[in-house]
């Protein structure tokens, strides 16, 4: 007799609701595996109710005794078109070490859009022939189970950013698309629209801001370019930087109410610095604002955090200077508050500690896209689509 025939055995002597019980603390290479073991199982696991309750129960059962997770993919060989992409996972130690505990493969090239929920959002190069060059195609994608489940297409444009994040409320998960004109005589503004997971469909929304507090604003409250480099999923909205005119603030999309609102910038964050880059981040639980420049006083490379102390309120913006040369790219903060850094001469990734300004250097190679999760888990996200 087969395991998985006696487990289905024991099983039909216990109660409905105490089989679903254990079937929700399994892993989910086990549960794919039982959806074999009869009809009755299979309908249990695939199960939208069942999906959301062993997500939330692997959540509250996650490992705390570290300081999150490190999901890392090397630079790829743009000169081979069959070349994959691979995945790498580490857990983040106490002792600042990584260990690694998983490893896969999307077998096309792509931009990352966002994670969330063990549940990938990717925009691939285009891989239709009939296609206009700016489309993009996108895909979800769930290593844990190995489901990848392309989206429906929607109109090309100038330029595209995307924001992707979690509705917890209706159990949901969406994407924002904005759209904006690269070059243009006369301003237009941009335009957005928003896919929904449970509808499969996109629709149009209106980029409309209430106020601007700047003096030259575009019409109506409208936005007339978006920052990708600066996306940030935080507090249930999505955040980029955003200019209207030439009023530039940080423009939220909430994921509930599809609402969007402008948040002020600090005011002249960028005096006595020339700017290199700007990124957001969560910084011990606020939002931030990372810049890295050059210090005109000093004439030595420093960088800004910016941190909102209180979400929302402008007056709240407090400001942390710390040196910090040659600084290639910045990626995410740890839960600890440091900062996790890319530095090109010579090439290291490190971890920087804003307080001590101790560095500690992470034997990984080159990263191609570096993403920090404060938790982990596999998940059984769309195995009833």
């Amino acid at each position: 007799m087969s395991r998985s025939t006696e487990m289905l055995s024991l099983c039909e002597l216990l109660p409905d609701n105490v089989v679903f019980d254990i079937l929700t603390r399994l892993p989910v290479k086990s549960l794919i595996r039982f959806r074999c073991v009869s009809q009755s199982w299979n309908s249990t696991i695939t199960n939208p109710i069942f999906i959301t309750k062993h997500l939330d129960l692997a959540y509250s059962l996650s490992n705390i005794n570290n300081n999150g997770y490190l999901l890392f993919t090397p630079v790829r060989n743009y000169l081979d078109p069959s070349s994959t992409q691979q995945w790498t996972t580490f857990v983040c130690n106490i002792n600042r070490t990584l260990t690694q505990i998983s490893k896969f493969e999307i077998p096309f090239p792509n931009d990352l859009i966002g994670f969330c929920n063990g549940m990938f959002c990717l925009a691939a190069y285009n891989d239709d022939s009939d296609e206009e060059d700016l489309r993009r195609s996108l895909y979800l994608w769930n290593p844990s189970i190995r489901k990848l489940e392309k989206l429906i297409a929607t109109r090309p444009s100038d330029r595209a950013i995307f924001g992707f994040g979690y509705h917890p409320q209706n159990n949901d998960y969406k994407i924002l698309r904005v759209t904006f004109a690269v070059q243009r005589v006369t301003r237009k503004p941009a335009e957005a629209e928003i896919y929904t997971l449970s509808t499969d469909s996109w629709r149009k929304a209106v980029i409309s801001v209430e106020s601007f507090s700047g003096s030259d604003s575009g019409p109506n409250g409208s936005v007339d370019q978006v920052y990708l480099p600066t996306r940030l999923s935080f507090n249930g909205a999505l955040h980029f930087i955003a200019f209207s005119g030439d009023h530039k603030f940080i423009l939220s999309f909430d994921i509930n109410d599809e609402r969007f609102r402008e948040i002020l910038l600090p005011q002249n964050y960028l005096e006595g610095i020339v700017k290199h880059f700007e990124r957001f981040a969560m910084f011990k639980g606020s939002l931030a604002l990372i810049v890295f420049g050059e210090d005109l006083l000093e004439m030595s490379d420093i960088c800004h955090i910016w941190v909102m102390k209180e979400y929302g309120v402008v007056e709240s913006w407090a400001r942390k200077s710390v040196p910090m040369k040659r600084v290639a790219e910045f990626f995410s903060c740890t839960i600890n508050g440091e900062l996790l850094i890319e530095r090109l001469t010579p090439y290291q990734s490190f971890l920087f500690d804003p307080e001590s300004l101790n560095e500690k250097i992470l034997r990984i190679p080159m990263p191609e896209c570096m993403i920090y999760t404060p938790n982990f888990v596999e998940s059984l996200v769309l195995l009833d689509r």
